[in-house]
């Protein structure tokens, strides 16, 4: 199946405060977890802790949850549009030294989405999960087929 991933950190290059992996499949469940941020810089104490809306757990609890979260799925495709997400996420994996999550096949793909904007598109802006779901409908908007019998923007589409 196909994840939408989206993150929030603490600054450029800072610490995961929180983790979202949104499916394909709107009726499967998502996965969403916090991490506690004890030193917030100025931008992210205003704009991401007060829109977490779950309660902080630590990184071993969340990397557990992520791995019961993915255990059946054989071959989880991960699609983010940005590059620390990912990083973030790979970090998540290891929980050892030389020990790591386990996964048979674990794909990640990087999208470059100049055009998205997900303070713009999410029902809750810088909110892991909202982002992540606002990612998916913009990508799965891009890539869905055009059928006959829907409206087009293009005008000169239309007969006269």
């Amino acid at each position: 199946m196909r994840y939408f991933l989206d993150a929030e950190f603490n600054g450029f290059g800072g610490q995961l405060i929180s983790l979202a992996l949104v499916p394909e499949e709107e009726q499967s469940a998502s996965f969403y977890e916090v991490l506690a941020c004890t030193d917030p810089t100025p931008w992210v104490a205003e704009h991401v802790l007060p829109v977490l809306q779950k309660v902080p757990i630590t990184r071993t609890e969340m990397t557990t949850k992520l791995a019961g979260y993915l255990r059946d799925d054989e071959a989880p495709a991960i699609i983010a549009d940005w590059p620390d997400d990912i990083a973030h996420l790979a970090l998540l994996m290891v929980t050892g030294p030389g020990w790591r999550m386990p996964s048979e096949t674990l794909t990640f793909e990087l999208r470059d989405l100049p055009l998205f904007d997900s303070a713009s598109l999410s029902k809750v802006p810088h909110n892991a999960c909202f982002d992540a779901m606002a990612f998916r409908n913009y990508v799965l908007a891009q890539t869905r087929p055009f059928s006959a019998g829907e409206e087009s923007d293009d005008a000169s589409l239309s007969k006269e």
